[in-house]
């Protein structure tokens, strides 16, 4: 019977109809710029173009809400996105954030998620960019 339940629930994992997306859509990072070195508080700014911001939970057509990855791959484009200290969620709509990160090397980047924290199809993500702490 357990396995016949994780069959069933990985099989309607793979039946998530994804959020659509536009083709022009493109999430950016105003701040801090790739290559950069920075200090004490990093103030990393969001930019999105061709589509619009709302709240998690909130279900309107060609919004979606920021995700900031960490020093770590994008996650699978067809799940909701994990909440853990490499996946941080801005469910509330926000644009920017004041992060501390330790010194040294740190990559970003961004993914926007739909009202269920799940990426668009097709998804929309930046570019990976590479920043030092000193």
């Amino acid at each position: 019977m357990r396995y016949l339940f994780i069959f069933l629930f990985s099989c309607s994992l793979h039946a998530i109809e994804l959020s659509p997306s536009t083709d022009n859509a493109s999430v950016y990072f105003i701040s801090p710029n790739n290559g950069e070195s920075v200090s004490g508080k990093i103030t990393v700014r969001f930019g999105l173009e061709n589509f619009g911001v709302a709240p998690a939970g909130t279900q309107v057509m060609h919004t979606g809400h920021h995700h900031l990855i960490i020093d770590t791959h994008l996650p699978p484009l067809n799940l909701p996105i994990p909440a853990d200290n490499n996946h941080v969620h801005f469910g509330s709509g926000q644009t920017e954030v004041e992060i501390d990160l330790t010194k040294g090397t740190h990559t970003l980047q961004l993914l926007l998620g739909d009202f269920r924290h799940i990426p668009h199809d097709p998804p929309i993500f930046s570019k990976k960019i590479t920043i030092k702490v000193d």
